[in-house]
């Protein structure tokens, strides 16, 4: 599959582009590639792009007390971005760094405005994007106040055990809002395939 294709693929979940439409879509997307460890936007920086990844990883945090405080993993198929900062073009409260090489699509909010007044079907697709990412956000912050330790943790290996093999420890330490320490310890509750 080409990664025109896996863009096609992500968006006819909500919504089916004809022809005219996807390639109106495709002609405002800007193809990036980013190395481990560089970042795509920083701290303090104006968020410029909305990102879907078409392959590696990224982590979005913040450092609070020379802490990083990491809030959202996203990997294949999946969209990172400061949103805060993309849509009021306000200075970003957060960072979004490769945590491998990543190839991402890109597009601007010039370019999500024009996709809008293009035609309402992509007024359409932009809000169902943006209310799934919004209940993503909701549930994950909700289960950060909610579950105990040991409970987020189960939740989160259910869910995302795939990142256990592709983050390090101590970055999903943070992500869980716990200290290391207790993440090592609950490691036990990983069934070992016999």
């Amino acid at each position: 599959m080409d990664l025109i294709d896996i863009v096609k693929s992500y968006l006819s979940n909500y919504v089916t582009l004809n022809e005219q439409e996807f390639s109106y879509l495709s002609s405002l997307f800007e193809l990036r590639n980013f190395q481990k460890r560089e970042k795509l936007v920083e701290e303090g920086e104006v968020e410029k792009y909305l990102n879907f990844i078409l392959q590696g990883l990224a982590r979005k945090y913040f450092i609070r007390k020379n802490e990083e405080m990491v809030m959202q993993f996203s990997r294949e198929n999946e969209i990172i971005c400061c949103y805060d900062s993309f849509n009021s073009c306000e200075p970003s409260n957060f960072s979004v760094e490769a945590l491998e090489d990543m190839v991402v699509v890109s597009i601007t909010l010039e370019n999500i405005e024009k996709l809008y007044e293009f035609s309402p079907k992509m007024e359409r697709l932009g809000r169902l994007i943006a209310t799934q990412e919004y209940l993503k956000k909701e549930s994950l912050e909700y289960n950060r106040v909610r579950l105990t330790s040991q409970e987020r943790f189960i939740n989160f290996i259910r869910n995302n055990g795939y990142l256990m093999q592709r983050v390090p420890q101590k970055y999903l330490a943070s992500y869980l809002n716990m200290k290391p320490e207790t993440f090592s310890r609950l490691k036990h509750l990983i069934k070992k395939p016999s």
